[in-house]
């Protein structure tokens, strides 16, 4: 059993932390907000009071935190995990960031003589509470080799995709092809509304065919019940999306689709609905069409 720093204990790293726990690993916590350290303390975990005092007491030291500012900050900081970690140590953030940042922070840990993995997930907060989480990681096959027994008491996939960055890419195709589905599926029920169909029934019509997947099984039935409740919220998708076409535009690739999603999201932040679930982007259609996606009332 390894000892164990979890940093960032959000709706994602809260419920992986105590997945670690349950495994039988030592698992010291930080966080900015104190109720959710109180929480995985009370599940066997011990509190540390900054990143640097968590690493100081770990060989893996695993981050989940919102984006690149936070992870650079936790990392690379004053009180950060590179002041902690001994050489020797593992870094492993499993937060959904830039590849460049992924790059930057590796090659910073790889300095101190640290060895990194970059190993973003999906799956939301249903599939962390239950450790089946996908999770891609970027790094080196020998840390990979070492660090993949951990990783799989958090998730039921975890697939080295390339070297240091590459599993951030991967996240960012994983994300662009959930935000684009959630909006197609968002059209289309709402065009099944307007013309009289109960949207349940066209789900349950349609998801045995082509058009069924893991999103609209998961995402069609919170729509269709308004149920926003975050699993995943639109501020951190539209956060992927906007990571997604900086990296597009670096690597010259064209992203039509995803610019025009990233937008509809955008323009639901600037409505006051950034902490709904992603769900919730189908409400940009249900809005310009002045349809609610719901089953008809006669």
């Amino acid at each position: 059993m390894a000892k164990i720093a979890f940093v960032g204990l959000g709706i994602m790293g809260k419920p992986m932390s105590k997945n670690l726990l349950k495994a039988g690993h030592s698992v010291v916590v930080f966080d900015v907000a104190p109720a959710p350290v109180a929480d995985v303390v009370a599940a066997g975990g011990t509190a540390a009071k900054s990143s640097k005092e968590a690493a100081s007491q770990a060989d893996v030291i695993i981050t989940m935190l919102p984006d690149g500012p936070e992870v650079e900050a936790a990392v690379l900081g004053p009180g950060g995990i590179l002041e902690g970690a001994a050489k020797g140590a593992t870094v492993v953030d499993m937060s959904s960031i830039s590849p460049v940042v992924a790059q930057k922070v590796g090659a910073a840990c790889a300095a101190k003589g640290v060895e990194f993995l970059d190993a973003p997930v999906s799956g939301g907060e249903p599939k962390a509470i239950e450790g089946t989480l996908a999770i891609m990681v970027g790094g080196d096959a020998k840390t990979f080799e070492k660090i993949e027994p951990i990783l799989k008491n958090m998730g039921a996939s975890v697939t080295l995709t390339g070297p240091v960055g590459a599993g951030n890419v991967t996240k960012l195709a994983n994300q662009i092809m959930v935000a684009c589905n959630i909006a197609a599926m968002g059209e289309a029920l709402t065009l099944a509304t307007r013309c009289g169909l109960n949207p349940e029934v066209v789900v349950n019509a349609v998801k045995g065919g082509l058009a069924g997947s893991s999103v609209l099984n998961a995402k069609g039935p919170m729509l269709i019940a308004h149920n926003f409740k975050p699993g995943f919220r639109i501020s951190l998708h539209q956060k992927d999306l906007r990571n997604a076409l900086q990296t597009a535009e670096a690597n010259h690739v064209c992203l039509p689709i995803t610019a025009l999603v990233q937008q509809m999201l955008s323009s639901l932040i600037a409505e006051g609905k950034g902490d709904l679930d992603h769900s919730a982007i189908a409400t940009f259609v249900e809005a310009a069409s002045g349809v609610e996606v719901k089953a008809p009332t006669s």
